[in-house]
């Protein structure tokens, strides 16, 4: 196996399509946990003498499990799955052109500000894109907790209710706070990139396994980083219209002054558990699909 991410010059696309298939391969790997995070970071705050919602990862899991069954475990994959493809494809594909910006021949080894600054621009713009399918995910995750009616039935339809609600701005609710969250991708590039590099010295070339040794220690180095801000997100997203007039700042301030910095933190055990496998699977989906595309 050869890396599609070392040595030889970036092709963002090829890179594009590689993306798109290894972010498929997350979702898929990643999802469950994913509805258990975001149900973590949303609940309600318990009234005084009360228990919260869920006392952990595993309460949340048995509650969702003994009151949903398989599938509350995946409300909302479709929105992912979709938007999925062209989230990590924009990721890799932009991440590639950056690299190549660095690149004057094909064997020039790039640094770890020039991976970090690629890394950056790739998390940017990936975020822009994350948004619109992001909010309809969270929106569909959380909407069960509630006591309240159910005002969704999937993908489309949450889409085109948010629209007639408020137009492109209700879809791209939270884009600040995803941009946000998304940047330190230059540090899940460094971390993989470097970790490849030192799998290859030792054996000559890159494995499976090391791929996958890679690319998750890079998801759990990026989301210990990312997390407060995914919190933000995951609060600014799931709230009613008009909830949070400043946006993310009003979230943060809110967040601060009813439950404390320990909030930033909530769902970080079902974040990391994820973090590996998830991430693993993008990589190794990328580097597969750069291996059937050289063929």
């Amino acid at each position: 196996m050869e890396s599609a991410t070392t040595d030889i010059k970036a092709n963002p696309a090829k890179s594009f399509i590689a993306g798109g298939f290894g972010g498929m391969c997350s979702v898929l790997t990643g999802y469950p946990l994913d509805t258990i995070k975001v149900r973590l970071q949303t609940m309600p705050l318990p009234a005084a003498g009360e228990p919260p919602q869920y006392k952990g990862i595993i309460d949340c899991a048995v509650k969702t499990f003994s009151t949903e069954g398989v599938r509350g475990f995946y409300r909302g994959i479709s929105a992912p799955l979709v938007g999925v493809t062209p989230i990590y494809a924009v990721d890799f594909a932009v991440y590639a052109a950056g690299k190549r910006l660095f690149q004057s021949d094909e064997q020039v080894k790039l640094t770890n500000p020039q991976i970090f600054m690629a890394g950056v621009g790739a998390g940017v713009c990936s975020a822009l894109v994350t948004v619109p399918t992001d909010r309809i995910k969270v929106l569909l995750q959380t909407q069960h907790i509630s006591n309240g009616p159910i005002m969704y039935n999937g993908m489309l339809d949450t889409g085109f209710k948010l629209y007639k609600q408020g137009g492109l701005r209700s879809l791209f609710k939270g884009t600040c706070a995803c941009v946000l969250r998304d940047s330190p991708t230059g540090i899940y590039f460094v971390v993989y990139e470097n970790l490849q590099d030192f799998a290859r010295q030792r054996s000559g070339n890159i494995t499976p396994v090391s791929t996958i040794l890679s690319g998750g220690t890079a998801g759990i180095v990026f989301w210990l980083l990312a997390v407060p801000f995914d919190v933000l997100k995951s609060r600014l997203q799931s709230a009613p219209e008009g909830t949070y007039k400043h946006g993310v700042r009003s979230v943060f301030k809110t967040l601060m002054a009813t439950e404390g910095p320990k909030a930033l933190y909530r769902g970080v055990l079902p974040i990391l558990i994820r973090a590996f496998p998830s991430t693993a699977a993008v990589f190794a989906g990328v580097e597969l699909a750069h291996d059937l595309l050289d063929f």
